[in-house]
């Protein structure tokens, strides 16, 4: 097969590209960061590169409504559509490069009683001799039982494999780090006693290395998820894993690695090695709990949506390619539903929703959107599919919370004013200003409570066939950056919006409450923890109910993976809020079509029975 050297700037890498794989194909082959939201189809423009030197194809019907004729002489193209002739160079502008964002990983301080699954206990063997000669395993066990009263029976066979020469380095003195019955770490005597908690979600990861004797939270670190360049929402991706197996398989190796690099970084910030982390919890929706294991997802693309496997699972992390403690089991919270999974389950651990009295409802915010009603200690709840336009996808110039986003909007007749991440200058629009931006001109009237924007005001602008809104620049072509809010980003964030309260709508309905009832709405995420909840509000994603009953907590998800990793009566815990939890099928429920075009409108208004009460 005939290959090319192609330098991807401005990472700095080189690598092999084959002639018959686009460049999209081969950057992801070579394990470098190119957006790709349609999963490679050339519809949604997000993997624009420019050629700087070298031959490549000619340039697709896509490509040529992409850019303009200028553009394509000076070498733009999209990454998908594009295949490479011979040696040369592609420049990846930020806009399409999976680059380090800011990763929401604080969140509550769950309290919790400190008893992991895996105990870890100083143990002196004695030496072998001419007048005792048990195989060392039995001379370890017999002595961990003996000294610590327990009926341990089984032991790991990758611990196994290295006990002889290790115990006697040690002099015989080491560390066992027992689960159950079954022997699975051993090291010196003193050494670490860690954890991983990994909240999995779909365009995010975060991880937090714990310390097991203590509870202590020793570092935290955000990665984006590098599923997200084979498509930035589950549907997409659970397609891909159907129509090509090897694609599966991809899916699945990418996140591992992604999750074992993040372990080895979490533990040089520590101090520590990663054969000192004896236990894992891993926690999401779940399509990536299925897609992390290799399970088959077809089913969960098909009405009724039914997962392949619900409850909590222990499974040998070697088997899943984790490069821990040899012997280290990864537990999996249980999934409620199709799509409500173990990272919603983990968040209503964190926020003690097996104990609220007054109704409450809690959300997670993302690109899949879980919501469930507490009621009298009764918990229901729905999947909203709010889609990516709150990650920035799917919007002109939107991009992820990463630096020179702007996240805060303030218009006013006097002007506007921005904060961007980092104070950067700005280069795009996150989800957090988005729907700021709306909230904005539509308190401002510069776009109806139908969602269409109007001609009037001065910073409106027709360009090509649509309205836009001039954020940033003054738009008269003079060359000034312009950052722009559009027509298509209002109707992309209205779908969003409304099947985030159609969701909350028909939770509310189906329990026979009334938003007045509601004392307490959680917002989790990290979406939810950066968005204004009045813009929210004026918007009519969320219900119009006083600012102090508004509770944002950052990454619960990954506070209940935590609470977790450190206590086995936390897992108890999950498992009853799991089979506890009713589940509606949004799609199914009466009145769904017309409660969803209701909620799309804008403005502050009740739903009562699927119909819109405007109030002031």
């Amino acid at each position: 097969m005939e290959v090319h050297e192609v330098d991807f700037e401005p990472v700095g890498r080189r690598g092999q590209c084959r002639k018959d794989e686009s460049l999209l194909a081969c950057a992801h082959h070579h394990f470098i960061g190119i957006n790709s939201v349609c999963g490679g189809q050339g519809k949604c423009r997000s993997c624009k590169v420019q050629v700087l030197s070298g031959d490549v194809s000619g340039p697709t019907s896509s490509e040529r409504e992409a850019f303009s004729t200028q553009e394509l002489e000076n070498g733009w193209r999209l990454a998908c559509q594009t295949y490479i002739a011979g040696d040369g160079k592609v420049n990846m502008p930020p806009e399409s490069m999976s680059a380090v964002q800011r990763i929401q990983v604080e969140g509550l301080e769950g309290k919790v009683e400190v008893q992991p699954p895996v105990q870890a206990h100083e143990l002196t063997v004695s030496a072998p001799s001419m007048t005792d000669q048990r195989a060392d395993i039995d001379r370890l066990l017999d002595a961990l039982n003996a000294q610590y009263n327990l009926h341990c029976d089984r032991f790991d066979v990758d611990v196994m494999r290295s006990l002889s020469p290790r115990l006697r380095s040690w002099k015989w003195r080491c560390q066992v780090s027992v689960r159950r019955n079954e022997v699975v770490a051993l090291g010196s005597w003193p050494s670490r006693h860690l954890g991983l908690a990994i909240d999995l979600g779909t365009t995010k990861i975060a991880g937090y290395l714990v310390d097991l004797s203590d509870g202590r939270t020793l570092a935290a670190h955000g990665a984006t998820n590098p599923q997200i360049g084979y498509g930035d929402d589950i549907i997409s991706r659970i397609n891909r894993a159907i129509r090509s197996p090897e694609k599966g398989v991809k899916l699945q190796r990418v996140v591992v690695d992604t999750i074992s690099k993040m372990a080895a970084d979490l533990c040089a910030e520590a101090g520590a090695d990663t054969d000192e982390i004896v236990e894992a919890v891993v926690v999401g929706n779940t399509a990536m709990h299925h897609l992390f294991l290799g399970l088959p997802v077809k089913q969960l693309a098909l009405s009724p949506y039914v997962p392949a496997v619900s409850g909590a699972l222990d499974v040998k992390a070697r088997d899943l390619g984790m490069q821990i403690a040899p012997g280290a089991y990864v537990h999996l919270l249980p999934n409620i539903a199709g799509f409500v999974g173990a990272d919603h389950v983990a968040m209503l651990l964190a926020v003690d929703a097996g104990q609220v009295d007054a109704s409450t409802i809690a959300l997670d915010i993302g690109t899949n959107t879980e919501v469930s009603l507490i009621t009298d200690r009764n918990i229901t709840s729905v999947s909203c599919a709010s889609g990516p336009a709150f990650e920035g996808y799917h919007i002109i110039q939107g991009m992820r919370a990463s630096s020179g986003a702007i996240e805060r909007v303030e218009i006013t007749a006097d002007g506007i004013r921005y904060q961007t991440i980092d104070n950067a200058p700005p280069i795009g629009i996150c989800g957090s200003g988005a729907l700021d931006v709306m909230a904005q001109l539509y308190l401002l009237g510069v776009i109806d409570d139908s969602g269409r924007m109007m001609k009037e005001h001065p910073r409106v602008r027709l360009w090509g066939k649509q309205q836009e809104f001039v954020l940033v620049g003054d738009g008269d072509n003079s060359g000034e950056p312009s950052v722009v809010f559009t027509q298509g980003d209002i109707r992309e964030l209205q779908l969003a919006k409304s099947a985030i309260r159609t969701g909350i709508q028909v939770l509310i309905e189906s329990n026979g409450c009334s938003e007045d009832e509601i004392s307490q709405v959680i917002i989790a995420g990290a979406f939810g923890t950066y968005i204004d909840v009045s813009s929210a509000i004026a918007i009519g994603m969320l219900p119009p109910i006083p600012l102090d009953r508004f509770r944002q907590v950052g990454n619960a998800a990954g506070t209940g993976a935590r609470m977790a990793l450190l206590s086995g009566r936390k897992r108890d815990e999950s498992n009853t809020i799991a089979s506890h939890t009713g589940y509606i099928e949004l799609a199914g429920a009466p009145g769904f079509k017309r409660t969803f075009v209701e909620a799309s409108y804008l403005g502050r208004y009740r739903m009562r029975n699927g119909k819109r009460e405007a109030i002031d």
